[in-house]
């Protein structure tokens, strides 16, 4: 039995309780890596805080800002547990905005007052520009206060689109302040295999990891992932906009804090993220993660039949009985005859949802708009062959 067979009982009991998406059965969304739809457990949560509770948290002496206070300070532990922190005793969690205000976070607060003129931070280029930007702003920034120059090299790849672990490892030295690396490719779909940094780097050197399309969408133990700091966006992971976390290890160098005054936090927020990872621990976050690469290799299968589409990333894991590593839900193509904005409303007119433009990458990455399909778990095997059929369609026009 295959997998979209075994879990479709499964999948169809949790694809119910997204409203969203059960009130709209004539539209396939099929844009979640940038943003998931929400349950109703999600929706349910906030709402109750809204109309039951809602205070400022560490403002107030009152019993709803003391019981909001404490539904944050009980979040930093949901997190944790979620991530499998081998050590909660020592790591911290401080909530952001998303990826994007927590990476910039890490490379103001954190790594700019320890680097010294030489050093050196390894980059990778090819992937989303919130990981490429601020460390090349952090860099910019410290050059232009006269202070010191410091080098921010690239990441390497190999064939496959993935981390050239042998090449990383000859460009590590002892001026190497920080790796920054990323969880699973936003075009590519591929998890970027981030457990064999450590050895190639070695045990001193920080790692940070954009697991923006990581989280929500399949498990990530921090006790077996030896990385310094894991940052993600709450509206990737079922929760709301404006929610996100920095988790941080604080073993490898100073302790992690936020620099400045702390502003109000976003409760409503943060309460959405705790019941979505209430939610994905409930449904199974390996299950989920099979579900959505059964997904990604039914559509992967069928594209590669089709002569007018490219399938951008690694050629050899297309087939869906392929040994090759397939992608983790997220599919990114090109039309030999229908650029890519246009293909995107065009499959938008036959109710499928996708994203269609260069999907912010970094300087080293695409460089052509392309068609970019993210399923998650409440998207169906239906959902993929009816876009085929319209692409294969569009071939015999």
């Amino acid at each position: 039995m295959d997998v979209l067979t075994e879990l479709r009982p499964w999948q169809e009991t949790l694809r119910a309780q997204f409203p969203l998406i059960t009130a709209n059965p004539d539209v396939a969304y099929l844009d979640s890596a940038a943003t998931s739809q929400k349950p109703q457990a999600v929706l349910d949560a906030v709402l109750t805080y809204l109309t039951t509770g809602n205070a400022n948290a560490a403002r107030g002496t009152y019993p709803w800002a003391n019981r909001t206070t404490t539904r944050i300070e009980q979040a930093r532990d949901r997190l944790r547990r979620f991530l499998d922190d081998p050590a909660p005793q020592r790591s911290g969690v401080h909530f952001v905005s998303g990826t994007t205000e927590g990476l910039r976070a890490i490379a103001r607060d954190w790594l700019a007052p320890q680097l010294r003129d030489g050093d050196e931070i390894i980059v990778p280029f090819a992937d989303h520009a919130a990981n490429n930007a601020p460390w090349l702003e952090t860099a910019e920034l410290l050059r232009h206060q006269g202070r010191l120059s410091v080098a921010v090299r690239a990441m390497p790849y190999d064939a496959a689109h993935d981390y050239d672990i042998d090449r990383l490892a000859a460009m590590i030295n002892v001026r190497t302040r920080l790796i920054a690396a990323t969880h699973v490719h936003h075009v590519y779909g591929n998890d970027m295999n981030v457990h064999r940094l450590r050895a190639a780097v070695g045990p001193d050197i920080p790692i940070c990891l954009d697991a923006a399309q990581g989280v929500g969408h399949l498990p990530l133990s921090t006790a077996t992932t030896d990385v310094d700091f894991v940052v993600f966006s709450g509206h990737k992971a079922m929760a709301l906009p404006g929610s996100g976390a920095i988790w941080a290890r604080n073993q490898r160098g100073p302790t992690y804090a936020p620099g400045g005054w702390n502003g109000s936090p976003n409760t409503s927020g943060i309460i959405s993220l705790v019941a979505a990872l209430d939610w994905l621990d409930a449904a199974g976050l390996d299950r989920i993660a099979r579900w959505n690469t059964a997904l990604g290799a039914r559509l992967t299968d069928g594209l590669r039949t089709l002569p007018n589409v490219e399938v951008l990333g690694c050629q050899s894991s297309l087939a869906a009985d392929t040994p090759t590593q397939q992608r983790q839900g997220i599919v990114a193509f090109r039309h030999h005859l229908i650029g890519s904005n246009d293909l995107g409303f065009i499959l938008a007119a036959h109710g499928l949802l996708v994203r269609a433009d260069g999907h912010c990458q970094g300087d080293q990455g695409e460089k052509t708009a392309s068609v970019r399909v993210s399923l998650h778990v409440y998207n169906t095997a239906e959902e993929v062959d009816r876009l085929l059929s319209v692409l294969a369609e569009l071939d015999l026009d």
